[in-house]
């Protein structure tokens, strides 16, 4: 298997931060237009989150089934063509006459995009040693926090200069560019083995994974974790537009590079998860996720975006660490666990950034904090059905098992 320091493990790394990239430009572009989208379409805040929100609600079990596909037909080639088949699709809410033709676009995309997430964590958790795999997962998240920066960034100032409309576009060329970059980089397959194509073995191998005690907790952090991350930042908009702050959308978009933190805490985190236990490492994590709530929970704007960046910083780590897990848990049928992790990962994004609208439309930046407390705690709780092992490293133990 291929370790770190190796060529190999190079050109793995490039080819995933690159799709990492795109897939989180493609996917969280939408995000800071919000308030855009609910002006031009004459649609509720709630409302203006679906581009979103109804992508990655299609997404989830889309992922299920694309693992699916991957475990009888492979990996790179179905990776590729979920990269650049949602990208050209991009291309149509750019060109939206109506509110409900954009929503259906970014259906479709969220359909298309399933093979990129559920298989890139399969194919680590084959390709890369166990001693090397948090780092690459790590540096993969890293590309998706770049992505997600450049992506909300580049489309909030686009939008300010030429429109929204302009801003799908761009991102949409971004993503083929990124399509090409990973092709030619990423290293066929050499662990795969393509497994029975029968549906009930399909099932069972599921019913497998959602009965794994040492697997279930996992899948339910991706839910909790990713739901208080995304309703963060749906809302954070809002909050700095309006009255006291009445900051410019330009000035609030400029705020997501505070993505650049989650990068450098992926890779970080991933990596020295391998060493001093995973379980230990996700308890650290979700703890500073906590304290940045409570920093946005204070008035003044500054402490506001501390409070974002230290949730951005602790989300990223946190997932790095859980979905590295996942493979190293799941000694079969990976691409069917990664897709289980990352279904119960986009539905807490669908889920959770909408149900996060109700709270903020009710009872304002309050009600907000609230919910993003609770989401967070449960998540906290959720640590002790990890079999004590939130303070025990486990890094050895779970190498040994995967062996």
């Amino acid at each position: 298997m291929i370790r770190h320091g190796t060529p190999q493990f190079r050109r793995i790394a490039l080819a995933l931060f690159a799709a990492g990239f795109a897939s989180f430009a493609l996917l969280y572009c939408v995000q800071p237009l919000m308030p855009v989208f609910a002006a031009t379409f004459h649609v509720s805040a709630a409302a203006s989150s679906l581009p979103l929100s109804l992508m990655t609600v299609l997404l989830a079990p889309a992922m299920i089934v694309a693992g699916a596909i991957s475990e009888m037909r492979g990996r790179k080639a179905l990776m590729a063509v979920s990269l650049g088949v949602t990208s050209l699709l991009m291309f149509a809410p750019a060109l939206a006459p109506r509110w409900g033709v954009l929503l259906g676009a970014r259906a479709l995309a969220g359909i298309t995009f399933a093979g990129l997430p559920a298989v890139s964590m399969a194919y680590l958790s084959e390709e890369v040693h166990p001693t090397s795999l948090g780092l690459a997962v790590g540096l993969m998240i890293g590309g998706n926090g770049l992505g997600g920066m450049i992506g909300r960034i580049a489309s909030a100032f686009v939008a300010d200069a030429f429109g929204w409309r302009y801003s799908l576009a761009g991102v949409g060329a971004i993503g083929l560019i990124a399509m090409v970059i990973f092709w030619r980089l990423l290293p066929p397959s050499r662990h795969f083995t393509p497994r029975s194509s029968r549906a009930s073995d399909l099932l069972r191998t599921f019913a497998e994974h959602l009965g794994n005690r040492r697997l279930a907790p996992l899948l339910a952090q991706g839910f909790l974790l990713m739901g208080a991350f995304v309703s963060a930042y749906n809302y954070v908009t809002y909050h700095l537009l309006a009255p006291p702050y009445s900051l410019s959308h330009k000035f609030v978009g400029s705020i997501f590079v505070v993505y650049l933190l989650g990068i450098f805490a992926a890779a970080w985190v991933g990596s020295l998860a391998d060493r001093v236990g995973r379980g230990r490492m996700l308890a650290t994590m979700i703890t500073v996720m906590l304290a940045g709530v409570a920093l946005m929970a204070l008035r003044p704007a500054v402490l506001v975006i501390a409070g974002i960046a230290t949730v951005t910083v602790g989300f990223f780590g946190a997932h790095s660490v859980a979905s590295a897990w996942v493979g190293v848990r799941a000694t079969k049928a990976r691409a069917q666990a990664s897709g289980l992790y990352f279904f119960s990962f986009y539905i807490g994004s669908s889920v959770a950034g909408s149900l996060g609208g109700v709270f903020w439309q009710r009872w304002g930046w309050p009600g907000l904090i609230g919910f993003l407390v609770g989401m967070i705690g449960v998540s906290f709780g959720m640590l002790a059905v990890l079999e004590g092992e939130a303070v025990t490293p486990r890094a050895t133990a779970d190498v040994v098992s995967i062996s």
